[in-house]
């Protein structure tokens, strides 16, 4: 590694399983690049749902990840592993990465890294790779979406509903979503969506149906599962496709199959976390291909709620866990 990387550095990491208060600042060994890998100097780490799962000791990371959390990161590549092209270094990139972000330092494998564009600030380079490439391997890859189809989004104020709202605008797509308040609906208008549904006021299946006069949306990004499983196949177009990504409203769903059969309905998901490094870099190779043009051009921004010091990533899963963000919560480790 090069001479003026630290032997340590500060670290959040997680001290038992519990609530935000269990993540501590200490400090950290700095890793060391194996071969194909690069090491990040982090300016900012993008704070997910699943690192507040993790913390709970509800998310594991996969084997050889990092035991810290942080699954996105921007920053500076400052050191190379075995393999690694030499071009690669002093490269100010965004990744995706299975863990370790909330630290100074973090090893990534440079197919998994997005190249910052001119323009874009660092925070906002940090909060797009989990909600962009979850977004684009579940509507586009996975959900076939296209243009001029209908998507309901469940959560549309969160960091990947906003994301889901913005793209899928980009890409001519009409969209729903559900929130939790009237303020969070507003909100979520002013983000791009077509219509926004208080689901604590309203039926959204129901509604969905209204807003579709009778036909249903052809597309659910769906992070709730549970019972709302059998209520998103009822507001779904014949040949509709529903997407899970979280299961916040539980694990397991009663549907009536044979209304799922006869309207030709499918239901799939993913996590991507544990999905090998392989996968990994072809969904950042085809979002660098079909989406880092419109990064690069200004029309794709992500919507930020705040940044936190790194100091600070209690308050900032605090934060996250009321539900009262729209956008993106990112951690600021250092100024690049």
């Amino acid at each position: 590694m090069a001479s003026d990387i630290p032997d340590t550095m500060q670290a959040i990491a997680i001290t038992a399983p519990g609530g935000p208060e269990v993540l501590a600042l200490t400090e950290w060994p700095v890793p060391q690049p194996a071969p194909g890998e690069v090491l990040v100097r982090v300016s900012h780490a993008g704070v997910n749902r699943p690192d507040c799962l993790q913390r709970r000791g509800l998310y594991p990371p996969p084997t050889g990840a990092s035991p810290l959390p942080g699954l996105e990161i921007a920053g500076e590549i400052v050191a190379l592993g075995e393999g690694v092209d030499p071009g690669e270094l002093g490269k100010r990139v965004c990744a995706l990465v299975s863990g370790g972000g909330y630290a100074e330092y973090c090893l990534a494998r440079p197919e998994h890294c997005l190249p910052v564009p001119d323009g874009l600030p660092m925070a906002e380079a940090a909060a797009l790779p989990e909600t962009l490439f979850t977004v684009w391997h579940n509507v586009f890859q996975r959900g076939f979406a296209r243009d001029g189809e209908t998507l309901l989004v469940h959560g549309g104020t969160s960091g990947i509903g906003t994301m889901a709202i913005k793209l899928a605008k980009l890409f001519d797509m009409r969209v729903i979503v559900t929130c939790g308040s009237e303020e969070k609906c507003d909100a979520a208008r002013a983000l791009g969506a077509d219509r926004a549904i208080n689901y604590k006021a309203e039926d959204f299946s129901a509604r969905v149906l209204d807003i579709t006069e009778g036909r249903g949306c052809d597309l659910v990004l769906d992070m709730v599962a549970g019972d709302y499983t059998q209520r998103n196949l009822d507001c779904l177009a014949e040949d509709g496709r529903i997407v899970v990504i979280a299961t916040l409203g539980g694990p397991k769903a009663d549907i009536n199959l044979l209304k799922l059969m006869m309207k030709r309905q499918s239901i799939t998901g993913s996590t991507l976390r544990a999905r090998p490094d392989v996968v990994k870099g072809m969904i950042a190779d085809e979002i660098f291909r079909e989406v880092w043009p419109l990064v690069e051009s200004g029309e794709l921004r992500p919507a930020m709620d705040r940044v936190f010091p790194l100091a600070e990533a209690a308050a900032a899963h605090a934060r996250m866990e009321a539900g009262a963000h729209i956008g993106k919560i990112v951690l600021e480790v250092a100024s690049l």
